[in-house]
């Protein structure tokens, strides 16, 4: 393995994301590093087979990198340099290129002709974010593509363009069968008829690379092909483990340089402080969302409690209400009985004594306070049973 020694920006940055989850934005930090573009591009670009990691990162442009590149199907008049972000069209929704630069082809350069890879990286969380990934990919790089040429004239040079490449390297949601595997897609000269030879520079100007991560365990073993690449991936793209440094060693030298090490002790310390600071941020944030969550499942609670105790409460107010109201009803039946035994033993009374009918209507109507009518049905239905 061909060690390359570290930057002190290589080891901030590794420093700075070392209890970080793999999110998206500070897996983007360590994927601007030179040092771990070299380790990928080995891997992935067909023109660096042979290649050493040192000579790679010197192929690498510093300058041109730039994460301000928009992707659009409006204009394509923009250098993939940086210089002109200007890729947006109106009232279209703008995105970027999540980290572009140009390297060095040394398969296609001269002592005197500089001819530049078009590169881009993509860190991704999800391989399925809803659509293929190989299809946004494929997008990507035929913007790269465009992107190089101003305005189309008859004097347009079409031999001017340079390959391109699409790095995606996805870490979650991979298929089981499919974690840690690596696709390569490109333009090939699938057939010909007749006698013909195209050179491959003509016609291969872009490649598709995926990369599938999956699980923040890697079972892969040394002969493996690929095996390197996926190691150093798992190792920086997942929360870092106890042997972190001990396997980045493996890859890149920090040791050669004393200063280094008492700086990186240094940015340990400030890497840590930031990152306490974020989790403290992040604590009140969840706080705050758990907290309206709990207040929700606690009001339900309390108010099938209270909707408890208020039946309870309801149904003795509505006991008593009613208990008055049947009170009363049976006071009135019971009047009305006492009534009728009193209208009775009277009229039985007055048949014993033989008191003439009238004057028993004429009784009742007194006492009782009956209407002559009602006097005369109960007169009549009482002296019928004797």
């Amino acid at each position: 393995m061909n060690k390359i020694g570290g930057s002190m920006e290589m080891l901030s940055a590794m420093q700075l994301t070392k209890d970080m989850a793999g999110l998206d934005a500070q897996s983007k930090m360590i994927l601007h590093n030179k040092e771990v573009l070299a380790i990928i591009l080995q891997d992935t670009v067909e023109e660096y087979k042979g290649y050493s990691r040192k000579e790679i990162m010197e192929f690498i442009e510093a300058g041109s990198m730039s994460e301000t590149i928009e992707i659009s199907s409006g204009r394509t008049n923009s250098q993939v340099k940086g210089d002109n972000a200007e890729f947006a069209q109106l009232n279209e929704k703008v995105s970027y290129f999540d980290l572009l630069f140009c390297a060095k082809n040394p398969k296609l350069s001269a002592e005197k002709v500089l001819v530049n890879l078009r590169v881009d990286f993509e860190s991704q969380k999800a391989y399925h974010p809803g659509y293929p990934i190989e299809k946004r990919g494929i997008y990507y790089l035929a913007r790269q593509l465009s992107s190089q040429l101003s305005l189309i004239t008859e004097q347009t040079d079409y031999g001017s363009l340079e390959k391109c490449y699409s790095i995606w390297i996805c870490r979650d949601d991979i298929p089981k069968e499919e974690r840690y595997s690596i696709s390569f897609y490109g333009i090939q000269n699938t057939k010909n008829t007749g006698s013909n030879k195209v050179p491959g520079e003509n016609f291969d100007l872009m490649t598709l690379v995926i990369i599938r991560l999956g699980d923040k365990v890697y079972d892969g073993e040394r002969g493996d092909e690929s095996y390197e690449l996926l190691r150093f991936l798992n190792t920086i793209m997942y929360p870092h483990k106890a042997d972190f440094m001990q396997t980045i060693s493996e890859y890149i030298d920090f040791s050669g340089n004393k200063e280094l090490w008492k700086e990186a002790e240094q940015v340990r310390g400030l890497g840590q402080c930031i990152a306490d600071e974020i989790r403290e941020e992040i604590r009140d944030e969840v706080r705050a969302e758990v907290k309206n969550e709990v207040r929700a499942e606690v009001k339900n609670e309390v108010r099938a409690e209270v909707k408890n105790e208020v039946r309870a409460e309801v149904k003795n107010e509505v006991r008593a209400e009613i208990k008055d109201e049947v009170r009363a009803e049976i006071k009135d039946e019971v009047r009305e009985e006492l009534q009728e035994e009193g209208i009775k033993a009277l009229i039985l009374d007055n048949l014993e004594e033989q008191i003439p009918r009238e004057r028993s209507i004429g009784k009742l109507q007194r006492l009782f306070h009956l209407t002559e009518e009602k006097a005369v049905v109960y007169y009549d239905r009482f002296a019928k049973g004797t």
